[in-house]
């Protein structure tokens, strides 16, 4: 059975792993606090799968080593991470995309939508749908078949490089080539109209 947690105790927990005073009594309750989203996951899985005819890939549970460093790496707390579980979905093209992400949001329980695409992270595009449900955030990551091979070779790159290298660190030469892949991408996948990224999608 899983324990409940206020958010003041999880925050508190989070506080501990962000200096690194971890206890396995605190890995415990991490582990409790990772299982908790299994019911949100399935939920917003299940949703996608039956009504929109669309088989996501992803994990109901983000790992404990990605938690912590995400927390000593940004400026944030436990109960603000919103990818503790998360999926994805790789459609064709913008317009697709656009299309799916408005799909969803009539679908389910939207807290926001994060749009990548104009404003790459270190050179990462694609748009992220956070949904919920009873509490419990679900991160949706929406890609193009494009920007999804761009994001497959950042992580390439991460594991020969340096996990730096996903988070605008690393040497010079990748983080360019990375740039202007990503750069490129872009402009293939820009409307022949040069209008750019479809503003299709209302927030």
């Amino acid at each position: 059975m899983i324990m409940k947690m206020t958010k003041t105790q999880i925050d508190r927990l989070g506080d501990r792993l962000k200096v690194g005073k971890v206890s396995e009594a605190d890995l415990r309750l991490l582990d409790q606090y990772r299982l908790s989203f299994a019911d949100a996951y399935n939920m917003v899985a299940g949703a996608i799968r039956k009504e929109l005819g669309l088989e996501p890939t992803g994990r109901p549970a983000k790992s404990t080593p990605s938690i912590v460093d995400k927390l000593r790496r940004e400026s944030i707390r436990l109960t603000q991470i919103q990818d503790i579980a998360g999926c994805r979905l790789i459609v064709s093209d913008i317009k697709a995309q656009d299309s799916v992400v408005n799909r969803l949001s009539g679908l389910l329980k939207t807290v926001h939508i994060m749009d990548r695409r104009e404003k790459p992270s270190h050179g990462y595009r694609a748009v992220h749908v956070i949904a919920s449900h009873d509490a419990k955030m679900v991160e949706i990551q929406v890609r193009t078949e494009l920007q999804h091979m761009w994001a497959e070779c950042s992580e390439k790159m991460a594991d020969s490089k340096g996990s730096e290298i996903k988070y605008g660190g690393g040497d010079e030469a990748t983080k360019s080539f990375l740039n202007a892949l990503s750069d490129f991408i872009a402009m293939k996948e820009t409307h022949v109209d040069g209008t750019g990224v479809s503003d299709a999608i209302s927030n």
